[in-house]
């Protein structure tokens, strides 16, 4: 048996269950530690990639395929989970009962991280605020490591002979659930809005596992936290070991907030101004995000003029409110990853109005309710797709004009025919993509393609 806070040992059994990226870097890393390793997939073993085949072959590691198995669980002294898998399933509480301890990635990471950490998560933002933080850092002349849940895996980083001063990683609340012992010297939470409950089942517990990023922070540890968010000083309450931030608040004590397109930072009374204007940050959101950014560059003692060079370079990830043409007038923005309502209320927060909104996908469980203020200010026309179509037409009746389409290529024509000069179409679909697309960077890559076929305006059109 093994504590969750112990390093790996030779010689010691480990079972990962789920061989998809972040297994398949556990799976090297226990390897590297010369840990005899199992893997339990869904999947039978000829429907693995190929590399990961002849990975299993050439290092002798037994493979059970097909889903997983008491006895195959059995065999391990602790069993690691991918973040894909539940951390209440029956079979894993059989093996919590007989002593097994089940390990996620960052709990099988915590004992072996000596750089200082920065930990972002949220429920919208995590991967612009956990990039723009690694390009703040990297423009101050910090050698950093992004990654977690977004590009690398914090094992993958672990196995390398590249080492960095800090890292910063995105987390979510998958990966959280499972964290062990893992610390962040500063953990950053954005914002807690309604999503993924078709796994966590309740806000409470959705919110539970965001918060084990900061239950063994100690005291010399930061947590930023986010004072627009409605349940932000219960959450601040339940914090007493560490130092405590906040960003958003205008009225409040904040240590970052912005107004327009300027961000002020006062930390350890050393107030300082910060200008978006000309970068890709200058939205309602990109002040949001920047506000956290810099905040926790001001705490790593990042200088001014390195952070205003970071914010000038940084370009956000495609599909995050991200501005793909201008025609006859008429602005076309793709915010895909926006598969929440939450993320959509922020993206309409962007716009003053006159918005054509396609929305629309596979439900995760949500109140679409909550939309219907932001809509009825924001949105003329409402354009609807996917599965959840109905489910948000009911909740938004009434409050604007409805329309249907059976495909993304439909709701772009549809939408390019009654728009107006001044006028934004807005992808923000508050649902997942699968029910018609892999995921939601091919759901935003049919879109912009849609949007790029659209013809060129003609002449007399444009008199």
């Amino acid at each position: 048996m093994m504590d969750s806070a112990d390093k790996i040992q030779s010689g010691q059994r480990i079972v990962v269950m789920g061989l998809g990226v972040s297994g398949r870097a556990a799976v090297k890393f226990l390897v590297s530690q010369g840990a005899h390793a199992f893997v339990s997939d869904s999947r039978g073993f000829n429907a693995l990639p190929l590399a990961d085949q002849e990975y299993l072959q050439k290092n002798n590691i037994t493979f059970e395929g097909g889903g997983h198995s008491i006895s195959f669980l059995a065999q391990g002294d602790a069993i690691f989970i991918s973040p894909g898998i539940p951390t209440d399933l029956p079979l894993l509480q059989e093996m919590r009962e007989k002593g097994v301890v089940i390990l996620g990635e960052l709990a099988l990471a915590a004992p072996y991280l000596s750089e200082s950490v920065v930990a972002v998560t949220g429920t919208n933002g995590k991967t612009t605020v956990t990039a723009l933080i690694g390009e703040l850092l990297a423009s101050s002349g910090k050698k950093v490591f992004v990654g977690g849940n977004i590009g690398t895996p914090i094992l993958d980083y672990l196995c390398s002979s590249e080492k960095a001063d800090v890292l910063v990683l995105e987390l979510s609340s998958f990966q959280l659930e499972s964290a062990g012992n893992f610390c962040p010297h500063i953990g950053v939470l954005l914002n807690i809005t309604p999503d993924h409950l078709d796994r966590h089942g309740t806000m409470a517990d959705y919110l539970a596992a965001k918060m084990k990023m900061f239950s063994h922070q100690k005291t010399d540890d930061k947590a930023i936290l986010f004072a627009g968010d409605s349940g932000y000083e219960k959450v601040r309450e339940s914090l007493n070991k560490q130092e405590i931030y906040c960003f958003g608040g205008w009225q409040s004590d904040c240590a970052a907030k912005g107004r327009s397109n300027e961000v002020w930072v006062d930390v350890q009374g050393k107030p300082e101004k910060f200008s978006l204007k000309g970068s890709r940050l200058n939205s309602h959101t990109g002040l949001l995000n920047s506000e956290a950014a810099i905040l926790v560059a001001s705490l790593l003692g990042c200088e001014k003029k390195d952070i205003e060079k970071g914010l000038q370079n940084f370009a956000p990830a495609s599909h995050r409110l991200q501005h793909v043409r201008t025609r006859h007038g008429v602005e076309f923005y793709n915010d895909s990853k926006a598969t929440n309502t939450g993320a959509v209320l922020s993206a309409l927060e962007s716009f003053t109005g006159n918005v054509i909104l396609i929305a629309g996908g596979r439900d995760k469980g949500e109140d679409y309710t909550v939309l219907k203020e932001m809509v009825q200010k924001k949105v003329r026309d409402l354009l609807l797709i996917g599965e959840a179509a109905q489910a948000i037409e009911t909740a938004l009746d009434g409050v604007c004009q409805t329309r249907r389409a059976e495909t993304m290529e439909t709701a772009v024509l549809m939408a390019a025919d009654i728009a107006r000069e001044g006028d934004i179409v807005l992808l923000a679909p508050a649902c997942a993509s699968f029910d018609m697309f892999d995921n939601y960077g091919q759901r935003g890559d049919v879109f912009m393609q849609a949007v790029m076929a659209l013809p060129e305006v003609t002449t007399e059109r444009a008199a």
